[in-house]
C-alpha cells in the first residue's frame, strides 16, 4: 500500500484567485509547522509543486525526510486571465459561475479546465507511484490539486469534491491499495 499525505501550502493572504502566480507563503506560525511536521510519517518522501509557496512549505516540514525534486504537475489550477483577480471583478460572471458550479470542461480564458487539472495531477501521482511503490509520500500542493485526488478517492463528481474544505497547512491522507484509492482524514489540522 502507498499512502499520500497531501499538505496544502502555507497561507498567502491573497484575496484573489491565485493559481500559477508565484507568491510566497506565510510560514511564521512555527508552532503549527512543528505540529504538522510531527504528524507526518518520519520515513516519508517529500515532493512539492514548483511554486514557491509549496516549495517553502515543503522545505519547512521536511526535516530528516528525503526531499524529491519539485514537480510542476502538482501546481494549482491555471486561472489564465482570471489570475490574481477577486471573484467579483471577473467580467464574465456567467463563465466564472459555470467554472465553479459545473466543473469539468469549462475553463477560464487562457487557463485550464477541471478535467485538465485532474489529468495533470493524475500524471504526477502515477509517476510517483511507479517510482516509489509502497512508500509514504508527502505531497505539498494546492487546493485544486488536492481536490482532484479527493475526487478520485471518494469516487464523486467534481462539484461534490469542491464541497470539501482544504485549509492551508492541512493534511489529507489518501491510500492506494494497488487497485483503488481510499480516503483517510480530509483537511485534518494537526
Amino acid at each position: 500500500m502507498s499512502r499520500f499525505f497531501w499538505v496544502r501550502h502555507g497561507p498567502t493572504h491573497a484575496n484573489a484567485m491565485v493559481g500559477w502566480s508565484d507568491i510566497p507563503a506565510d510560514l511564521s506560525d512555527q508552532a503549527r509547522i512543528a505540529r504538522l511536521m510531527a504528524h507526518l510519517p518520519g520515513d516519508a518522501l517529500v515532493v512539492s509543486s514548483d511554486l514557491v509557496r509549496a516549495t517553502a512549505t515543503a522545505d519547512a516540514i521536511t526535516g530528516a525526510r528525503e526531499r524529491l525534486p519539485h514537480d510542476a504537475d502538482l501546481r494549482e489550477i491555471h486561472f489564465g486571465d482570471w489570475e490574481m483577480q477577486a471573484f467579483d471583478t471577473i467580467p464574465d460572471q456567467e463563465n466564472l459561475r459555470s467554472f465553479w458550479d459545473q466543473p469539468g470542461d469549462v475553463r477560464p480564458p487562457n487557463g485550464e479546465s477541471w478535467h485538465e487539472v485532474s489529468a495533470r495531477v493524475d500524471r504526477a501521482v502515477a509517476r510517483l507511484l511507479a517510482r516509489y511503490p509502497g512508500r509514504d509520500l508527502i505531497a505539498v500542493a494546492h487546493f485544486g490539486a488536492i481536490l482532484t485526488q479527493v475526487q478520485q478517492a471518494l469516487q464523486v463528481d467534481a462539484y461534490e469534491a469542491f464541497s470539501h474544505r482544504i485549509d492551508n497547512l492541512s493534511v489529507t491522507d489518501l491510500h492506494w491499495d494497488g487497485i483503488r484509492w481510499h480516503a483517510g482524514a480530509i483537511n485534518h489540522i494537526p
